[in-house]
């Protein structure tokens, strides 16, 4: 175990978690909402702290990130557990785990500097925290990211984007991009399938702005669930008030966890949300999980298509130092100098 970061002591050894936006009041012998949060007699622990459950290097645009150095390759990594309870989760089987059932108890320890050294190895140019919530393994991660900077790796958060700003601004200075999963515009829907509310994620996708932290947004796109026009203008629109060309990557949905009986998004929905997407004033609009269309950065100004992908991987890159490499126009995001 390893004591928690951004709690505050309380009466009756109670103590209140700020590192999420559920801020749990959590009593003595008692977990918190994510399951991997203890607090033993008024001090409160992680019990994910090092409980690599998955690792792998992957492709930065399996992220999905497709202007954080495309191309390039990202270790990615994982510990059990999540503060959302989403019925439609893709990762359920790892995400869904809590430390209170005593599921922890076989997974082997692995230190920061062993996920670093992992990168390193494997000749990844970032470390990304993903699969489940990294939020849940804020210590952890913020440990890693520390020693990664130190290595002149780069770092990122796949999230659901539902931290305190005190955690966000805590881990800011060591986190180089985020992808957040926006995954409705309706508190009623964050509530019902999530466990959450829309508010907190909204305020972190402007706060990772502010910061500087380079942001990508996804929303996994589910029948009869998120797929209204006028949901997916809302989304849309907030993006587009935050900045036009934050890219946008619409997801198709297929059968999972407690929504197996639905069926996959329809083509023609997301065609439709990506229509929506530059309607509302967004510049780059991606669609994942599909084949064949939908992934391929065109420049602004000449209209040339500058980074060919087939699925997560990269078959052309015309962009140079962060221009095209036809007519020099400016390409948002990061990108290898050369």
């Amino acid at each position: 175990m390893r004591e928690a970061v951004l709690y505050e002591k309380l009466e009756h050894k109670d103590v209140l978690c700020g590192l999420c936006a559920h801020r749990c009041r959590i009593k003595d012998g008692s977990f918190g909402f994510c399951g991997v949060r203890l607090n033993q007699t008024g001090i409160l622990y992680s019990l994910s702290y090092g409980k690599v459950i998955a690792s792998h290097v992957d492709p930065i645009e399996k992220k999905p990130l497709y202007h954080f150095f495309p191309g390039s390759m990202s270790f990615s990594i994982a510990t059990p557990g999540c503060n959302f309870v989403c019925d439609f989760c893709q990762n359920w089987e790892i995400s869904q785990l809590k430390s209170k059932r005593g599921l922890f108890d076989d997974i082997p320890f692995t230190s920061p500097e062993d996920v670093v050294a992992g990168a390193v190895k494997n000749k990844c140019k970032s470390i990304s925290f993903t699969y489940t919530e990294p939020t849940i393994y804020f210590e952890f991660a913020l440990d890693t990211a520390k020693i990664a900077k130190e290595q002149g790796l780069y770092t990122v958060f796949v999230t659901n984007g539902y931290m305190s700003e005190e955690s966000l601004r805590m881990i800011s200075p060591y986190l180089d991009a985020a992808n957040v999963d926006l995954k409705f515009f309706k508190d009623e829907s964050y509530k019902k399938v999530c466990g959450g509310s829309l508010q907190p994620v909204l305020r972190s996708i402007a706060l990772m702005k502010q910061l500087g932290i380079w942001t990508e947004v996804t929303t996994l796109v589910v029948p009869g669930q998120n797929d209204s026009s006028e949901e997916l203008t809302g989304i849309a629109e907030f993006i587009a008030g935050i900045d036009n060309t934050m890219p946008w990557h619409i997801s198709r949905f297929y059968p999972q966890y407690k929504m197996n009986n639905l069926e996959p998004t329809p083509e023609e929905i997301l065609k439709k949300a990506r229509e929506i997407g530059y309607n509302c004033g967004l510049r780059y609009v991606y669609v994942g999980n599909v084949h064949g269309w939908g992934s391929d950065t065109q420049c602004l100004s000449c209209k040339k298509i500058l980074i060919k992908r087939r699925a997560f991987d990269v078959g052309e890159n015309r962009v140079k130092n962060g221009t095209c490499g036809f007519c020099g126009g400016k390409i948002p995001g990061m990108f290898v100098s050369s």
